[in-house]
């Protein structure tokens, strides 16, 4: 087996025929995890990312596919299409949005199933505003049948998405928002799935040095930013760089992951970015 040098890291948000921002069509996605089979892509768990980041080799051709928000399009667009080829992804969830309820229809289940309305992204942010997160964001009962199918894992992205660095009026302030803030989410991933790893994901991407010292004192080591580039055995965990994908085809994306699995090119490139 020839090791990966680097492995990427994709962000998605939302897959739904609702165009916006950060959002991917199904017809796209379905293309590009199609192109990731044929080209003979291993999509890993975040385990296996951290013993890869650790010094485990992963074969060259491997990526690891993360999700942010939890977004119900995640359920109704995106886990069928990974369940049929039979690869994993991770999803960041915010744990305040998230509510309890019945499965709702996805886009794998019987025909003539009426699906749910997944609107696009600005419509689903003023919707979680108004204390509607249940219409836009995944039950917990979906993300049992997520975790029981083996397409989605599941990792904080804190309890209320909360930019601390903009609400608080000082260090100490934002500091202990935030302490609290993983605190909630890590306790309500505890109590929902029996488990919570050590693999945070920053809300808009922000990070600071406050907010690392906070979250290493919580236990999180694995941090996600939103920041493109390599990510090589032996690099800090604590600084995973991730690539924004498009609402394109199988074609493009392929292009990209040739780039970002070759170390010194990724880095060049990502300087621009």
């Amino acid at each position: 087996m020839k090791p990966a040098r680097s492995v990427p890291v994709l962000m998605y948000h939302h897959v739904s025929p609702s165009p916006g921002l950060v959002t991917i069509t199904p017809e796209h996605f379905a293309d590009q995890m199609r192109g990731l089979a044929a080209a003979g892509y291993r999509t890993l768990s975040a385990a296996e990312f951290s013993a890869y980041l650790a010094g485990a080799p992963v074969p060259d051709k491997s990526v690891l596919l993360t999700f942010d928000d939890g977004y119900l399009d995640n359920w109704v667009y995106a886990h069928p299409v990974l369940e049929e080829l039979g690869q994993k992804a991770v999803m960041f969830v915010v744990t305040d949005w998230i509510k309890d309820g019945p499965v709702r229809s996805h886009a794998g289940a019987a025909a003539g199933d009426a699906l749910p309305a997944t609107p696009e992204h600005n419509a689903c942010k003023a919707a979680i505003a108004a204390g509607r997160a249940d219409e836009v964001i995944v039950r917990w009962s979906e993300i049992e049948a997520m975790r029981a199918a083996g397409t989605f894992e599941f990792h904080s992205h804190t309890h209320s998405h909360t930019r601390w660095d903009k609400t608080c009026p000082d260090a100490a302030a934002k500091r202990a928002g935030l302490a609290d803030d993983l605190a909630g989410a890590r306790a309500t991933l505890a109590e929902r799935l029996g488990a919570v790893s050590d693999h945070l994901c920053w809300p808009q991407g922000y990070f600071d040095d406050d907010y690392l010292a906070v979250a290493n004192a919580a236990g999180f080591r694995h941090l996600y930013t939103v920041r493109p580039g390599p990510n090589r055995p032996g690099d800090d965990p604590g600084h995973i760089h991730r690539v924004v994908v498009k609402d394109k085809p199988a074609a493009w994306l392929n292009s990209r992951l040739w780039l970002y699995r070759k170390p010194r090119l990724a880095a060049w490139y990502s300087r621009g970015r």
